[in-house]
């Protein structure tokens, strides 16, 4: 991860995020400077992204959601996120293309990370989600959409599933580029407060 002892980011890992975010040199020194400044040890815990994830939606319950974002970002599965993991997710979240976005959101979904999402694992992320809209936003969402329960059914409803059938990552990003509500259904955002 670049030089800690320092705090000066590698060459190294400057031209890859660089090559790989829409950020320039000069962008991805300044969110440097203020990470280390935020995290000293180079390194964000889960713990502390759900302490930040918290601050963005003060008026829920964004805990179990923020776990799995992380899940999903912690490309080396060590528990932590490193300058490079966190630069690459804020790029994706914010500004990345749709594919790589689908990309993302299937590694959301694919909560055991074994290449699959079954129907569990679309109730779980959803869940999450709804406990992160508030219950007034909860009353205006359409009667079939507004529960967790129902929400996951008409997504796997959507790709045709059975209760025990599994969806490939080809297949979900198939099927969500070619309806838009569905593409709704994934990208929801709560409103922040």
């Amino acid at each position: 991860m670049g030089n800690s002892k320092s705090g000066a980011l590698s060459k190294e890992i400057l031209e890859d995020l660089k090559l790989n975010t829409k950020y320039s040199e000069d962008e991805l020194c300044k969110w440097y400077e203020s990470f280390q400044k935020q995290c000293p040890d180079g390194r964000i815990s889960r713990s502390e992204f759900e302490k930040i994830y918290a601050n963005f939606f003060p008026n829920s319950d964004p805990k179990v959601y923020a776990r799995h974002v992380f899940r999903s970002f912690d490309t080396n599965d060590d528990g932590t996120l490193d300058f490079r993991e966190y630069i690459i997710a804020l790029h994706l979240t914010s500004t990345g293309k749709t594919n790589l976005k689908l990309e993302w959101a299937f590694a959301l979904f694919d909560v055991d990370r074994n290449g699959e999402i079954s129907k569990h694992e679309v109730l779980e992320i959803v869940a999450a989600i709804f406990k992160m809209i508030p219950p007034e936003e909860q009353k205006t969402l359409p009667e079939d959409e507004n529960t967790p329960q129902k929400r996951a059914d008409k997504l796997w409803a959507y790709f045709n599933k059975g209760e025990t059938d599994k969806l490939a990552e080809k297949e979900f990003i198939e099927g969500v580029t070619k309806n838009d509500a569905i593409m709704r259904l994934i990208q929801y955002e709560p409103k922040k407060k």
